[in-house]
């Protein structure tokens, strides 16, 4: 914003608006009017502009595109054929080519022994795993049968105890008996 002083007058700009007050005048109606019209005509005159611009603008966007892409389709099919032109091009081109495979299948090979070590690792571990697991349960069969062993035992021994004694009671009835 810019502010002059001349003379009891007072300028003041603000974006692209300029107001002029004179502190001895008043601002008369037939001004502002005119200011009023103008301001209506040149906004005809802008839309009117506008408006054929965008239609400008559209042919012209309609036209470049088509051939903006056969340029750069152009171009694309020359830099291809471009480095095999020539011999010594040519050759440079195949070392390139030649370097790049070897790069990549170094990268391949790589890759694939990572994956491979990686992959015998969690065999080795879950075999380790499962071995243990399996040795876990096979100390819990083996327990479980070694007491179940020592009970029938325990069971059959008390049982034929039992029987001995029966059978010694039932021999002594019988003798006295007879």
């Amino acid at each position: 914003m810019a502010t002059t002083a001349k003379s009891n007058s007072t300028t003041t700009k603000s974006k692209s608006r300029t107001t002029t007050t004179a502190s001895s005048k008043p601002r008369t109606t037939p001004t502002a009017s005119r200011s009023d019209a103008s301001q209506v005509r040149e906004g005809f005159t802008k839309a009117r502009h506008g408006a054929t611009s965008i239609v400008r603008q559209g042919a012209e966007r309609a036209l470049d595109v088509p051939v903006g892409a056969v340029l750069i389709a152009r171009d694309r099919v020359n830099d291809a054929f471009e480095p095999w032109a020539s011999t010594e091009t040519r050759e440079r081109e195949l070392k390139s080519l030649r370097t790049q495979v070897t790069r990549e299948l170094n990268k391949f090979e790589r890759r694939g022994g990572q994956a491979r070590r990686k992959t015998s690792q969690r065999v080795r571990s879950t075999r380790n795993r499962v071995e243990r697991e399996l040795k876990a349960r096979r100390r819990d069969v083996e327990k479980a049968v070694k007491q179940n062993r020592t009970r029938v035992e325990k069971a059959v021994k008390q049982n034929r105890v039992k029987a001995e004694d029966a059978l010694t009671k039932t021999q002594e009835r019988v003798t006295e008996l007879v």
